[in-house]
């Protein structure tokens, strides 16, 4: 190999800075440390002898020649997916590892008794498990499936509906409120921070000025469930998530439009992988089975 000639992890590196536009951002996306990012860059301008980054204060921008290097590593990169993908699809065995991103209240709410299931049922089959607020991309196999409330599933997405997830205001259980809807704008409440700014029931409670009464900022639905039953404020949140705990009571019913549908979504490249469908079938079955703990129809009304 030419001594000037770049590998694909080189590549990738690239990639990863023209993509976060820091090295901070690039070492995050690639599971590295700042120092190893900035080595490796250093060590590949040096080597093609040319700039490919301008720096700054604020962040690393490409320069033309940086432009031209990305571009080339972003088409590997589609190639490269696109092929894994098709080996993947091709394969009929259920066995193997299949990697599932979701996010953690649905994994701690509901998720693991039915992957447990799904363990018992296909001994073969290893779960990689991606449980947080990153939104992984499965054009570029960073899961293999995702489990995701949301709307309707992205164009070049499989999308599975398997139910539907209603929303609520929780009270702890300890904790009385007299006097109807006049009383939620006085009480305090616990409410999603900046991290989570995007989610419906943190836009609901900007409409409303709930947010002006915050009395804690968190951003995990599980801690906000934890602040709610220690009655530190009031708490929307999923209720699936909300009637599953004795210390917390639902104020009033669901709240209307502010419901969700959870979706299951794969490429169309993995259709006919033999582990993708038997996990699409175990979920399918599994959150049948729970569509009242979901849709808000189980007990936990006020």
């Amino acid at each position: 190999m030419n001594e000037q000639s770049l590998a694909w992890d080189d590549y990738r590196f690239l990639l990863a800075i023209g993509r976060a536009g820091s090295l901070n951002g690039a070492a995050k996306r690639l599971g590295v440390s700042h120092p190893t990012v900035f080595r490796r860059i250093n060590a590949i301008e040096r080597r093609l002898g040319a700039r490919l980054f301008e720096r700054a204060r604020d962040g690393y921008t490409p320069t033309p020649a940086g432009d031209e290097v990305i571009a080339v590593a972003a088409e590997i990169e589609t190639r490269i997916g696109e092929t894994e993908r098709r080996l993947a699809g091709a394969d009929a065995r259920p066995s193997g590892r299949i990697r599932v991103t979701t996010v953690e209240p649905l994994l701690h709410g509901l998720l693991l008794p039915l992957l447990a299931k799904f363990r018992r049922d296909h001994p073969g089959i290893v779960i990689e498990l991606y449980a947080d607020n990153a939104v992984r991309d499965l054009g570029r196999r960073e899961a293999d499936v995702a489990l995701r409330p949301g709307g309707q599933p992205p164009e070049g997405l499989i999308g599975r509906r398997l139910a539907r997830i209603a929303v609520a205001v929780y009270r702890a259980r300890n904790l009385r409120l007299r006097g109807g809807a006049e009383a939620l704008d006085r009480a305090d409440w616990v409410v999603p921070d900046g991290s989570l700014a995007h989610i419906a029931m943190a836009q609901w409670l900007r409409r409303q000025g709930y947010d002006q009464r915050a009395a804690l900022r968190a951003d995990s639905l599980l801690a906000l469930r934890e602040a709610a039953a220690s009655a530190i404020g009031l708490a929307v949140l999923p209720c699936y998530l909300g009637d599953a705990d004795r210390r917390l009571a639902r104020v009033g019913a669901p709240i209307d439009g502010l419901g969700s549908d959870l979706w299951l979504l794969s490429h169309p490249d993995l259709r006919r992988n033999a582990r993708v469908r038997a996990f699409s079938d175990a979920m399918r079955e599994g959150f049948a089975g729970l569509r009242t703990r979901l849709d808000g129809a189980g007990d936990g009304a006020d």
